[in-house]
């Protein structure tokens, strides 16, 4: 399954689950990434770590680390 991780720059793509337990998930989906959600990803930092998105509206900023547990479309 593709994560949000491989997701290139300029791409955009619906998330279809949000893996992990914990607060961890909990922190993601707090972020606004829950399932159904478009996701376009604006930026990546020169060394790959973080990536910008946009979504619903606004900008976020996420590692790669979190980035792995997002499962895309």
């Amino acid at each position: 399954m593709k994560t949000l991780k491989d997701v290139k720059v300029g791409e955009t793509v619906i998330v279809s689950k949000v893996k992990g337990t914990g607060p961890v998930r909990r922190r993601i989906m707090d972020m606004g990434i829950t399932k159904g959600v478009e996701i376009y990803v604006r930026k990546v930092a020169p060394l790959g770590d973080p990536m910008e998105l946009s979504l619903r509206g606004y900008e976020l900023t996420l590692r790669r680390a979190d980035a792995v547990m997002v499962e895309v479309e």
